[in-house]
């Protein structure tokens, strides 16, 4: 598949979304929580308690909706602050009890419309950026469609974070970048591939650690593997000091700017 066709596929229709993964993988354990304690509830973000078979754990997703209706009702997976402000409000409570956090994203971006820019959009996700780094308990990340801009790094500072193979996760989306590179935005496909935005590109330039293979129909399969690597994951990442987690997390983002930097130099 080129980098077009996985833009077009993590944006199906059919995909399933972060409430079909949490239904999915943890069931009737989960225990939805809402609003920030500041200003309301936003839909585009679900979040609450679970369990993982035995263990408990803090879920949270970035929810676009299955039809029209959800899909309005939950902004096109578009967060406003306090959706933001509620997943951080979760994390910090998952530290207290140290339950580990996972996170599943997709989401074309942040709402960036003049109500969220006045209630701080862009402070939200900086303090999610900020408090994420030093939380002081397992943290991982799953992009499961989009993975837009500041929306999805919001909550993708994580000790790991995994894609699934059709995946995107961009800086920009390649409508936008067409149009400012090329004041075209019939460019779009050429520039999906000049963004480096597939689940591969990604790996091969450690920006995330794993890539889950899609079966054919997205079915059981796909859930019931998820859930046992997920279980795997968080129980090592548990197991380690809250120091050694927290330096490797740090040196996770710390070791990428210079394997970056090798991986340019190469491609050139």
């Amino acid at each position: 598949m080129s980098a077009i066709d996985k833009v077009n596929a993590a944006r199906a229709n059919n995909r399933p979304t972060s409430i079909d993964y949490i239904t999915k993988i943890f069931g009737d354990s989960f225990i939805e929580l809402h609003g920030d304690r500041k200003f309301g509830d936003d839909k585009a973000i679900v979040g609450g308690i679970a369990k993982l078979n035995d263990m408990p754990v803090t879920v949270i997703g970035i929810e676009k909706g299955r039809n029209l209706k959800e899909r309005m009702e939950r902004n096109f997976g578009s967060a406003h602050p306090e959706g933001y402000r509620k997943a951080l409000r979760l994390m910090k409570q998952a530290e207290k009890f140290r339950r580990p956090v996972i996170c599943f994203v997709d989401t074309s971006g942040a709402y960036c419309g003049i109500g969220a820019e006045e209630r701080g959009q862009g402070q939200a996700i900086a303090e999610n950026l900020m408090e994420m780094m030093t939380l002081k308990t397992p943290i991982l990340t799953i992009l499961i469609g989009e993975g837009g801009s500041g929306g999805a790094l919001a909550l993708a500072v994580a000790d790991e974070v995994w894609m699934l193979e059709n995946a995107i996760y961009s800086v920009i989306s390649p409508e936008g970048c067409a149009s400012i590179l090329w004041k075209d935005s019939s460019k779009t496909a050429e520039a999906s591939e000049c963004l480096k935005i597939t689940s591969q590109d990604l790996f091969s330039m450690g920006v995330i650690e794993r890539i889950i293979r899609e079966p054919k129909d997205l079915d059981s399969k796909l859930f019931d593997g998820l859930k046992h690597i997920i279980e795997q994951t968080v129980s090592k990442k548990l197991e380690q000091p809250v120091d050694v987690l927290l330096d490797n997390r740090y040196n996770r983002f710390r070791k990428f700017g210079k394997d970056s930097a090798a991986y340019l130099r190469n491609d050139e």
